[in-house]
């Protein structure tokens, strides 16, 4: 039986694991809702010893160190590691598409950008994620519940990625060469599109459109304003085999709609 070690059983990891053991594979993890905890070292070194390939979704430390590569990195050797990052790697493109040639750390996310770099030299598949959202995560919910914010913001483009394109993706990057793969859909859009897209589905008024001053947002929240950019997903259909089941927006929200 192929087996999977997975540090970090968060949102997407979750649905990755699940998707893997439907194919026949054994996971362990580490997480809240994982099999094994993280600071259990004997346990966890055991499990790798067992383990043909490894995905984490740990996030960096805020000085760029690698909690998992720090522990762990020296018991990684001859796996077939996964690492899922983040397209705020790039940093702020004013608008222009990215793909995975462009230089990165010169934005906000400098932790992210080092990490995604540590990971490339160990010869992982570095998955670069932009704004994720599915079931129960995504611009219904913030509509339903009159959270949804439509900032006053021209040209502010995002790229987005529905939570099971992942899962696919990651899926074929178990197979495939070392290096980045943006998984993003084809169609980046701005957060206001989305918004009103999504109360239009539910059938509910748009909400106003405020400054960002105006609409009281967290540090985080605001954070995600700073920057403006199209990300680019050929690589990945070509070398990946990977194709969005929800190219859109559009496609994805209907589906989490008819589901819920």
């Amino acid at each position: 039986m192929r087996r999977i070690f997975i540090f970090g059983l968060g949102y997407t990891a979750k649905r990755i694991g699940a998707a893997l053991e439907a194919r026949g594979w054994e996971v362990v993890s580490t997480g809240r809702e994982g099999t094994l905890r993280f600071d259990d070292a004997g346990n966890v070194r055991l499990a790798l010893a067992d383990a043909g390939h490894v995905l984490s979704s740990v996030p960096p430390d805020g000085a760029g160190s690698d909690p998992v590569l720090e522990v762990y990195g020296d018991a990684l050797g001859g796996k077939v590691p996964v690492y899922l990052s983040s397209t705020g790697v790039y940093g702020d493109t004013a608008g222009a598409w990215v793909d995975e040639s462009a230089p990165t750390g010169q934005g906000r996310r400098t932790a992210r950008a080092a990490a995604d770099a540590l990971w490339l030299d160990l010869g992982a598949r570095v998955l670069r994620l932009p704004g994720i959202y599915g079931p129960g995560r995504s611009a219904l919910e913030r509509a339903a519940s009159g959270s949804a914010h439509r900032i006053d913001l021209p040209g502010q483009i995002f790229s987005r990625v529905h939570v099971d394109d992942i899962v696919s993706a990651a899926e074929l990057a178990l197979n495939a060469p070392a290096g980045a793969y943006n998984i993003a859909d084809d169609e980046p859009a701005s957060q206001n599109a989305v918004i009103e897209h999504a109360c239009r589905l539910l059938g509910l008024p748009v909400p106003p459109l405020q400054t960002l001053d105006e609409a009281g947002l967290s540090p985080t929240a605001r954070a995600f304003y700073a920057e403006n950019r199209r990300v680019a997903n050929r690589k990945a259909r070509r070398e990946l085999g990977w194709q969005p089941r929800y190219p859109t927006y559009r496609e994805g929200l209907a589906a989490l709609l008819a589901a819920r």
